[in-house]
């Protein structure tokens, strides 16, 4: 019996990739650092947590085999080139019996661009069935465990470099209906999805609509690339800091202001709102 191996399966999309691949009655290898039971996993499919992690070679045998037959791939985090450690292991599933492989990547990076664009620009040499998710920024950097979603609770402010650029930020529910799509509809993509909201909104849009969901006032407050990147720099690399403050400043240039069919296309069902996202969320259900 064939099986799905989702990569990052206790993460924003992974752990809902999971829960859509149940629900279409496939069977999952749930891979995490922990080796961690996925919340909500179950209903009479078979999940097997398994422990996977990016640095460690030694953790990669135990998540082939065994009739995994399609992946489901999210780059390790912070790391400035995640080619390193992801091609070996993508060449070694191949080999192994993967035959179709989904990777997370992000629509500011195409495909042989930085970090995790060269993993992209390599998947079709690989797998003869591929997909690379391009999701824009997710809803739920402000309502989950991001620095933005931190500094909301803590201080109600949102700080980027973006000035009033406009992104097409996307539900992580609606990236994981996609993923779900791709890995298990009879024919693969076999090509890169750039996947949004239904809306391009700027973080002072964002702002206004969590002031109102939540009754407390959100503000958005502008910063240089510098001082974002120094910011971000007490978080995380200073390298993959510095990479993601020039993305604040290319969607102050608009390199974000879009909007894509692909959820509508791939689902058959519109992507959701940000106000109806805020709202669901702060009830508890993200």
């Amino acid at each position: 019996m064939s099986a799905a191996l989702v990569v990052g399966a206790t993460g924003t999309t992974g752990s809902r990739v999971v829960a859509g691949l149940v629900a279409a009655g496939v069977r999952v290898r749930a891979a995490s650092r922990r080796a961690a039971a996925v919340q909500g996993a179950g209903m009479g499919v078979d999940v097997e947590a398994v422990r996977f992690d990016w640095g460690d070679p030694g953790s990669y045998g135990g998540v082939l085999g065994g009739g995994v037959d399609r992946v489901y791939l999210v780059p390790p985090p912070g790391t400035a080139d995640p080619a390193a450690v992801m091609l070996p292991f993508l060449r070694r599933a191949c080999a192994e019996g993967v035959r179709r492989a989904v990777l997370l990547s992000s629509s500011a990076i195409p495909a042989g661009g930085p970090a995790v664009g060269r993993v992209h620009a390599a998947l079709p040499g690989i797998f003869d069935e591929w997909a690379v998710l391009r999701p824009s920024w997710f809803m739920q950097n402000f309502t989950g465990d991001h620095l933005h979603a931190r500094t909301v609770r803590a201080e109600g402010v949102i700080r980027t470099a973006a000035g009033e650029g406009r992104v097409g930020f996307v539900d992580a529910e609606d990236i994981a209906a996609v993923a779900v799509r791709a890995l298990v509809d009879e024919r693969a993509p076999n090509a890169d999805l750039v996947i949004t909201g239904p809306r391009a909104l700027s973080y002072g849009d964002i702002a206004a609509v969590l002031t109102e969901v939540t009754g407390r006032t959100v503000v958005h407050q502008r910063l240089t690339r510098e001082e974002m990147a120094e910011r971000l720099a007490a978080e995380m690399p200073a390298a993959f800091a510095g990479m993601l403050a020039g993305m604040d400043r290319a969607i102050a240039g608009g390199a974000e202001d879009r909007t894509t069919g692909t959820v509508e296309r791939v689902t058959g069902r519109p992507p959701h709102d940000f106000r109806a996202v805020a709202e669901r969320e702060a009830g508890g259900r993200g």
